[in-house]
Parts: C-alpha cells; sequence; structure tokens
C-alpha cells in the first residue's frame, strides 16, 4: 500500500470524496498480499500511512501501534489484524463494481483496516474527548500463541493501559459482543494393523471410530446464555485422517475436534468437557490439545459500549465466532466488536465488502470518539 498525498490528506466525514478515500485505501489494502505469516509489504504500507501523522508509532515485528500524546485522557484502542486466510486458487486482484469492492480479505478485515486508516488520517486528535491509539497485528487467522497482538501490546503500555478497545472485526456494523473460546484437539483412535483380506487378524482404526463419529452427527449444539444473549456451544469433527494404503487395515484413525465455548466457561473446563465427551465414546483414543482460545467476556455496560449501540441503530448480538476481544478482555480492557464488514463474506471465494458500509461505520466511529 502506497496512499497518494490526496488520500493521506485529513477529511471530515462529510465531505463528498469520504466514499472516494475509502475505496481507494480497501483497494489498495487488498492488493497487498498478506496471507498469515506474509505480513511485512502491508506493515510497511501501514507505517509509510502513519510517517505524516502526529502519532507515537511502534513496530514489533510485522504489527505496529500507534497512539496520540494526550494521556490525561481515557484512551479508546482500535484494532484490525493485516492477514488473511490463502486464497482458493490464484491471488484475486481487487475490483469495484458499484458499491462493492471484492478482494481476498475484503471483508475479514481490511475494510476495517481501511476504516482506521481513515479515523487516523481525520480524527482531530487534539480536540477529542478521548485519546485513541490503533493496533494493527499480524498472525490474527493462525493459532493462538502466534498471534501478533499480545506482543504488540507488551511492548505499548500506552496501548495496554487503553480504556476501551473496539475489534473491527466484520460485523455489519453491529455491536457484537463477547466471543466464542476455542479449543483444536488430535484425536487419534487406535486399531491394530492387518491385511484387509483378512481383517479379522487386525483391529479396524476407523470402524473403531464409528461411535464417536455418529456422537457427533448426533450432537446437537448446545445453547449457553450469557448476560441474555444466546452463545451455541459446538463440537464438530474438522479434519481426519487414517490408513496407509488400500489394502491395509488401518492402525490408526485420527480426527481434529474443534469445541467452541460460550462466555463465562474457563479452558480449563471446556478441556474436561471435551476429553469427557471422547472419552465416552472412543475410550481408546488418545487427545492431545494442539490450540486452546478462551472466550471473550460480554461487555454491555461500558460507556462507549452504549455510546456505540446508540449510534449504529442496531440490536446488540453475541459474536459467535472467536476474536481478539477475549485477548483485550483477559488483559482487563473492556472491548466489543465493531466492524463495516460482513461475517458472511468472511473467508469466502470472491469475498468483498461495501463502500457504503465503510462510509457508514467511519462515520459512526467518529462521533463516537467525539470528532463532531
Amino acid at each position: 500500500m502506497s496512499p497518494s498525498d490526496a488520500q493521506r490528506t485529513p477529511f471530515r466525514p462529510e465531505a463528498r470524496r469520504l466514499a472516494s478515500h475509502l475505496a481507494a485505501l480497501l483497494e489498495d489494502l487488498c492488493a497487498t498480499q498478506s496471507v498469515t505469516g506474509n505480513e511485512a509489504e502491508i506493515c510497511e504500507g501501514v507505517a509509510e500511512w502513519f510517517r505524516p501523522l502526529a502519532f507515537h508509532v511502534e513496530r514489533v515485528g510485522n504489527a505496529l501501534a500507534a497512539w496520540d500524546s494526550a494521556r490525561e485522557r481515557p484512551r479508546v484502542l482500535l484494532c484490525g489484524h493485516l492477514d488473511t486466510v490463502p486464497p482458493t486458487g490464484p491471488f484475486p486482484e481487487p475490483r469495484q463494481d458499484g458499491d462493492r469492492i471484492t478482494g481476498l480479505g475484503a471483508s475479514d478485515m481490511k475494510a476495517g483496516l481501511a476504516v482506521m486508516l481513515g479515523l487516523a488520517a481525520g480524527l482531530p486528535a487534539r480536540t477529542l474527548p478521548v485519546s485513541v491509539g490503533f493496533a494493527f497485528y499480524d498472525r490474527e487467522e493462525g493459532p493462538y500463541e502466534e498471534n501478533g497482538l499480545e506482543p504488540l501490546l507488551d511492548a505499548c503500555p500506552a496501548l495496554a493501559g487503553a480504556a476501551f478497545g473496539v475489534l473491527l472485526e466484520p460485523s455489519d456494523n453491529g455491536v457484537q459482543v463477547g466471543c466464542l473460546g476455542s479449543i483444536q484437539a488430535r484425536v487419534v483412535i487406535p486399531g491394530r494393523r492387518a491385511h484387509s483380506a483378512r481383517p479379522w487378524e487386525g483391529v479396524n482404526a476407523i470402524h473403531s471410530a464409528a461411535p464417536l463419529l455418529a456422537a457427533l452427527s448426533a450432537r446437537r449444539p448446545q445453547v449457553a446464555v450469557a448476560h441474555g444473549l444466546r452463545f451455541p456451544e459446538t463440537l464438530s469433527a474438522t479434519t481426519a485422517s487414517g490408513g496407509i494404503a488400500r489394502n491395509v487395515v488401518p492402525d490408526a484413525f485420527a480426527l481434529n475436534l474443534n469445541y467452541r465455548f460460550a462466555p463465562g466457561r474457563d479452558l480449563v473446563a471446556a478441556e474436561a468437557e471435551l476429553r469427557s465427551f471422547v472419552a465416552a465414546h472412543a475410550p481408546t483414543a488418545t487427545v492431545e490439545v494442539v490450540d486452546r482460545s478462551p472466550a471473550g467476556a460480554v461487555v454491555l455496560d461500558h460507556p462507549m459500549a452504549i455510546r456505540l449501540v446508540e449510534e449504529s441503530g442496531q440490536a446488540v448480538l453475541p459474536k459467535w465466532g472467536w476474536t481478539d476481544v477475549a485477548r483485550l478482555t483477559a488483559r482487563r480492557i473492556p472491548a466489543v466488536n465493531f466492524g463495516p464488514g460482513s461475517p458472511s463474506e468472511s473467508h469466502q471465494a470472491g469475498e468483498g465488502a461495501s463502500v457504503s458500509a465503510m462510509v457508514a461505520g467511519f462515520r459512526i466511529l467518529w462521533r463516537v470518539l467525539g470528532g463532531g
């Protein structure tokens, strides 16, 4: 991303050029490849954007923080991840068709990044009732422990002490609170190898997995209620592998199980429930947790959250995916999800975002932050 001089110019939400500014930003962002682990170029583009602006800037690897110097005002932290999932084929060049811009990561979450950059350039930072900070980070789409937000916050106490946080994850410009926690576990059902012409001489590990697979298929989402909001807790097999040849009875069958659990349940209790389910239906299986992410706390009563809900004009919804709201609330930073992208577009082939939604999200945040 290499912003033009026109794009660098601060602009106000009522300006006629706002839509074209945000559209150009989104196209630049989508044209910059940033699949998880390959965020150096886009991070440098964000750094270039901030160079002429009056912010302190700190780069940590391929993550970048920026904040103003107003220490006496409560700091609001706007967060967005720089990375995308891989494309399904060749890298798709972004294109605009009317109000819609298609491109890899357009909705999740480069439309949100465009709004963040626009706000950084346009907000009258010195006259706001709050101090504004920005966190652009890498590796969000990968394992929890590799996520770039944690080391960025560790390196920037000015952000780690924020009074409120907004994750610009796709939410159709509605406030989504909390988030589901997630556990990824590798489950291996053992067997005994044999020739497939004499299967009785062995134990077929795939066949032995039948009770577990049947139980998973029959299991309906368990709905948990947190602060009056419904969160579906699900347990799904997401990958499976077994066997070494077509004429060999397999001696092992491996599944990845993904357990999504509601706010209010901690990682220890969630892991115990997953292990109990597996033990009941596959008692000889081994379970290895390979990734775990805590649930995010539900924040409804913070004044900034209330104002954001009022300005959005939409009902509050629970966040059914996982976001770094969990990471912020674990650090005692009250936070919500709010972004112009659409969850239904995330990770889809032909992913796109609406320019008018970016304009609307920009204006909502402008008002909430006190831009006038």
